[in-house]
């Protein structure tokens, strides 16, 4: 299995602070997001490699970043080369670019690079690769607002998904999908398919709403919790979780 790390975004909700810096590599002490979703990935067996894509303009920010820490998996950084929000590719795009770039040919975990997280991916990669499956990471969240951010979905008794939304308006439900995604080795090649078709490239949800409608989809409930941070006072949390050594 491979792990893939989106992090070609440009966080201009974030400006000032990300007109020069990728938001996965704002500080959080002495850490950085990228540093906590790596740590993560490094504890599952199963991934042989993690790749992070990001865009042409902070490619040598995450290079520099790269060479100054140490893993104890094979971890390689890419660019789309995107420059700006003007030609940028998307999320599914650079998944696609990923897999185009790579030739991957095995499973992949995919993960948004701007959500720090504290579900075991272990239990998460036991579970699909039981299943056989390509598999979503849910939980139950009370807040309706936060549902309309995120994906809602439909499950029946297996916990198979019957139907799947990104950002509803009018929640069906209160399970809500997070950005860690795991996708057999056959269905990588639907990416293509998807966009070829004329779909929204951008958020990675988005897919796996198509896909729920084209072949059989399975929802995972991690416990845990997941922190996005799309605007400044969720940095500023963010900063104090750390600094108090709550993550």
């Amino acid at each position: 299995m491979k792990a893939l790390i989106l992090a070609a975004g440009y966080a201009t909700r974030l400006y000032p602070l990300t007109l020069n810096m990728p938001k996965s590599l704002l500080p959080l002490g002495d850490v950085t997001i990228l540093d906590l979703i790596v740590r993560k990935m490094e504890e599952v067996v199963s991934i042989s490699e993690i790749i992070i894509v990001s865009n042409s303009k902070f490619y040598e920010a995450f290079m520099k970043w790269a060479e100054s820490r140490s893993f104890n998996k094979a971890v390689k950084i890419i660019h789309d080369g995107s420059t700006s929000e003007d030609n940028r590719l998307g999320a599914i795009g650079d998944i696609q670019f990923a897999i185009e770039c790579e030739g991957f040919d095995e499973d992949l975990l995919v993960c948004a690079g701007d959500n720090v997280f504290t579900y075991d991916l272990t239990s998460y990669v036991d579970y699909f690769q039981k299943q056989q499956r390509d598999c979503v990471l849910v939980q139950h969240l009370q807040d309706t607002e936060e549902l309309k951010r995120v994906g809602v979905v439909e499950l029946d008794d297996s916990q198979r998904v019957m139907s799947f939304e990104e950002k509803p308006q009018h929640p069906k439900t209160d399970i809500g999908v997070f950005a860690v995604y795991l996708y057999r080795r056959e269905t990588l090649p639907l990416f293509k398919e998807y966009l070829q078709e004329g779909h929204e490239p951008d958020a990675p949800g988005y897919f796996p709403e198509w896909l729920s409608r084209v072949k059989e989809l399975r929802a995972y409930f991690a416990e845990g919790v997941s922190y996005d941070m799309g605007t400044h006072e969720a940095y500023r949390k963010l900063q104090e979780l750390v600094k108090n050594n709550r993550l």
